[in-house]
């Protein structure tokens, strides 16, 4: 696959994005050029494509298989296994941070109840009581609102973002505009 230039910027600003995102950069340039890729490729096009070694490609399909972000998928008269990834924004949306809330949020709610229910707890001052308390709070809240927001449809999501747009605008003073 020969890349464009834009395409080229693309893949290597994700990578970059992802390095600050705490993913691998070369797991992120991945998922980037099967994002934009017309059709699935095999592992030595990607290895080709990107210029990295074949390990390392194999190791990140193996990540973003986990994450559920790639999926194997295979092509008439090729033996090889073939990676895709959704086109659909909003869905790489709902499965990245179903997978951070999965590996990040899930776990700190585990500690902050283990915490607070915890007999050890009486040791602790009233104020590390309260902000533990609060954490987990803000914390659920959050949860909670996230789980509504990727219930939804894209169209509804959109509506939803566009009418937060507004208030953040209505609250700030600021004129309306078409975001």
């Amino acid at each position: 696959m020969e890349l464009t230039p834009i395409s080229e910027r693309f893949i290597l600003h994700w990578g970059e994005m992802g390095a600050r995102w705490g993913v691998n950069r070369t797991v992120a340039q991945i998922h980037a050029l099967l994002y934009l890729a017309e059709q699935p490729l095999a592992a030595d096009e990607i290895v080709e494509t990107l210029s990295v070694a074949r390990s390392n490609v194999s190791n990140s399909l193996k990540e973003l298989l986990a994450w559920r972000l790639v999926k194997v998928t295979h092509v008439l008269g090729d033996r090889r296994d073939h990676f895709e990834t959704s086109k659909s924004v909003w869905e790489l949306f709902k499965l990245i941070v179903e997978g951070r809330k999965q590996r990040e949020v899930a776990p700190t709610l585990s500690v902050l109840k283990e915490c607070l229910e915890s007999p050890e707890l009486e040791e602790e001052s009233n104020g590390a009581r309260q902000r533990i308390q609060e954490t987990l709070d803000f914390i659920q809240i959050l949860t909670t609102w996230a789980d509504e927001m990727l219930r939804q449809d894209p169209e509804t999501l959109m509506k939803v973002l566009k009418l937060g747009a507004k208030v953040r605008n209505f609250v700030r003073g600021e004129p309306e505009t078409d975001a």
